[in-house]
């Protein structure tokens, strides 16, 4: 039998309006599996029962209690449970703005600088990382103490697993464009062909060139882009059919599939379980 309130009540979302650069997630006692996905924003987890199979890119590895998972915006992966053991974790969404904003303060640096790796282990920095989740979770913390954890958390991050330098080898420009136009106008039915032809380009060379780079095929880079879409409209309360059709989805089932397969919960869920 499904228990549709209990499972409910195992996941939580949390987003305070005046930091509407950071987002949080904790999943308790959770065996729900994740389909590799990604988020634009930068992301920091860590488990606090259990173990897990952590999957960035092609890299495999174990995610257990005393190390942290690191993922770079617009990576794909997958985090899910061992041989259907439950796991309880928690995850912090950080905007990617605001994240070069703290590196600019740590290096000369003028665009994001992405972590080099894909798990930082120290109990230290662990333990810096669920008391800063719980702070930001809390509500017993003024706003000026929960953007100071969190600052100071992102900086021993970034100081630990980043290879700072002044500047950054330029993305394909032709694939650049392309995630930008990928990423607006969701409602649109886009093809490869017309996207190549706007850029002047062969359309399988430009295929091959934003799998290289970003690790997605455009169709997933553009599925992936529409859920992260669907998450603000439920989180500002949106009926779920009308954020399917606002989104590109084809209706309320196609989003519903979608949805799942890279959150673990309903869009229902989610909405119902995120927290202002």
């Amino acid at each position: 039998m499904i228990q549709t309130k209990d499972m409910m009540k195992s996941e939580k979302f949390f987003k305070d309006p005046r930091m509407p650069f950071a987002e949080c997630r904790y999943s308790k006692s959770s065996i729900r599996q994740f389909k590799t996905h990604m988020h634009k924003a930068f992301s920091v987890g860590a488990v606090d029962l259990g173990k897990v199979l952590y999957t960035v890119g092609e890299t495999t590895t174990e995610l257990a209690v005393g190390s942290l998972a690191l993922i770079n915006p617009e990576t794909i992966h997958s985090c899910n449970c061992i041989e259907g053991n439950e796991r309880s974790f928690y995850m912090l969404y950080l905007d990617e703005d605001w994240c070069l904003e703290v590196q600019k303060s740590l290096w000369n640096v003028r665009v994001f600088q992405p972590v080099s790796c894909i798990r930082l282990d120290g109990q230290e920095i662990y333990d810096q990382y669920i008391k800063t989740m719980q702070v930001l979770i809390g509500n017993e913390d003024h706003l000026l103490k929960k953007e100071q954890v969190l600052v100071e958390l992102l900086s021993q991050v970034f100081l630990l697993a980043c290879k700072a330098c002044d500047e950054q080898a330029p993305v394909c420009q032709n694939v650049e464009v392309l995630r930008q136009k990928l990423g607006g106008d969701l409602q649109a039915d886009l093809t490869l062909a017309g996207l190549a032809e706007e850029l002047a380009v062969n359309p399988y060379t430009l295929h091959r060139q934003f799998k290289r780079i970003t690790g997605h095929t455009p169709h997933a880079y553009r599925m992936n882009c529409r859920i992260e879409q669907a998450k603000i409209y439920l989180q500002q309360g949106l009926d779920i059919a009308e954020t399917a059709l606002e989104c590109g989805f084809f209706d309320q089932s196609h989003l519903h599939r979608y949805f799942k397969s890279m959150t673990t919960v309903t869009p229902q869920e989610y909405r119902v379980n995120f927290v202002q």
